[in-house]
């Protein structure tokens, strides 16, 4: 004879984290965004909107869109790890939206990015891999400002 134990969680998907993740996620990619159009505008305007065949010609209009819908889904990942990870303290969450730029940098921007932009025959795509120190800098302010976004909303909205 067996007995089976069934567990049951619920979550209120009302409240909470992932809301702020998502706005952190957004103010933090509006802030790269900035930056990138400063810095290196055919980044935003060719590279990033040739993922889903937005470019040429070039568009910083559907790169920022593109930009802005990675930042918020990334962001939400953000607060699940910072969830799971239990951290609530700003300091805390600060050094996780760092590394958390650093890592998306490395696994997205510096490997995914290039090989996905030579599949679909972009003419921005950049070598493989693309470890390029001004895009860790974007990233890491990314991070930066997604945590500082999070750890102010989180228990508020």
């Amino acid at each position: 004879m067996s007995t089976t134990t069934e567990t049951t969680q619920t979550y209120d998907v009302s409240t909470g984290n992932w809301k702020a993740g998502v706005l952190g996620g957004i103010v933090g990619s509006a802030v790269m965004g900035a930056l990138i159009l400063v810095m290196n505008t055919a980044t935003l305007a060719v590279a990033i909107p040739s993922l889903y065949g937005l470019a040429p010609p070039p568009s910083p209009a559907a790169g920022l869109v593109v930009h802005l819908s990675h930042g918020a889904v990334m962001g939400v990942m953000f607060a699940g790890l910072a969830r799971v990870l239990g951290l609530e303290s700003s300091g805390k969450l600060l050094g996780l939206g760092v590394g958390w730029g650093v890592a998306t940098w490395a696994l997205f921007a510096a490997l995914l990015m290039p090989v996905w932009l030579g599949a679909v025959g972009s003419p921005a795509s950049p070598p493989f891999p693309n470890f390029a120190p001004p895009s860790l800098l974007w990233h890491v302010v990314y991070g930066g400002v997604l945590a500082v976004v999070y750890a102010a909303t989180v228990d508020r909205i």
